[in-house]
């Protein structure tokens, strides 16, 4: 097993390379062309322009859905593998030159019935969050500097509720690797905002659709903290795709959390009306 040093640069990505069995052929030479000081091949990419670049081009395929709806089926499972389950529904508006807002909305069990949480994500600066507690009768703010807590008990984040906008990140290519016979995009993610609960994720895109199939999250102290998979995508208006199931497992305290999404609808015709902050009250 590798030992952790926090003071080594080298410790983060070595770490992943172990994770995966040892480093891909493109990511080896990557991590030798920087250990010598190479530069990039004159007219390539760096490496950081590569990743901004995946990034990119993820979000404009992504661009132009307008609004979508679902429902959802959220299951916790402890350590020892007793489960619990929720149902849900989540709408989304798409916002031009800004990040998407979204509302989720607990069906059951009894206990969260009526329970709401709203978010404006924003390109640049923290997300505005707020959650509706029917026990209380009243609107809750989540403060920007517990973004890192867990969402109505599972091992999903409110960082991780909120749409990953582009800008949230500064971007490293990393180099390609098959996972589970795709070829993938292996980019490092390091969080802009500082009150993030993450020091960084690494993410793996399939290099023909740009889809997220996995996704590594480390603690503030560099450590693997979960990990998320994607599962069963599925394409609607022959464009956007979306994943039906979200696995979603935490490897320091053993617990896990999936969602299982159905009823995609596209376009139904939202507006910034179905996602006033003063409404969730009144939310049904």
């Amino acid at each position: 097993m590798i030992e952790h040093r926090r003071n080594d640069p080298w410790i983060p990505l070595l770490t992943v390379l172990w994770i995966l069995g040892g480093p891909a052929p493109a990511i080896a030479q990557a991590l030798a062309e920087d250990a010598a000081g190479d530069a990039p091949t004159a007219g390539s990419p760096s490496p950081d322009q590569r990743g901004l670049e995946i990034a990119r081009e993820w979000e404009r395929r992504d661009a132009g859905f307008g609004d979508w709806t679902a429902e959802l089926t959220m299951t916790l499972r402890n350590r020892h593998g007793q489960e619990s389950s929720r149902e849900m529904r989540t709408r989304t508006l798409e916002v031009e030159e800004d990040g998407d807002k979204s509302l989720v909305i607990f069906d059951r069990p009894r206990d969260v019935q009526g329970t709401a949480f709203l978010t404006f994500s924003h390109a640049t600066g923290s997300d505005d969050q707020w959650l509706y507690l029917p026990a209380l009768k009243r609107v809750k703010r989540i403060a920007t500097n517990n973004k890192s807590g867990p969402f109505m008990g599972s091992e999903f984040s409110y960082e991780d509720i909120s749409s990953q906008e582009v800008e949230e990140y500064a971007y490293r290519y990393l180099g390609d690797e098959a996972l589970e016979g795709v070829q993938t995009h292996v980019v490092e993610q390091v969080p802009v905002d500082r009150n993030s609960g993450y020091s960084k994720l690494l993410t793996w895109r399939d290099t023909e659709h740009l889809r997220t199939l996995k996704v590594y999250f480390y603690d503030r102290k560099g450590e693997l903290l979960k990990t998320l998979t994607y599962e069963d995508y599925r394409r609607y208006l022959d464009r956007f795709w979306r994943a039906d199931v979200m696995r979603m497992v935490n490897h320091q305290t053993g617990k896990s959390t999936d969602l299982e999404w159905r009823g995609y609808e596209f376009q139904s015709g939202l507006t910034d009306r179905d996602f006033d902050r003063n409404s969730l009250k009144r939310v049904r």
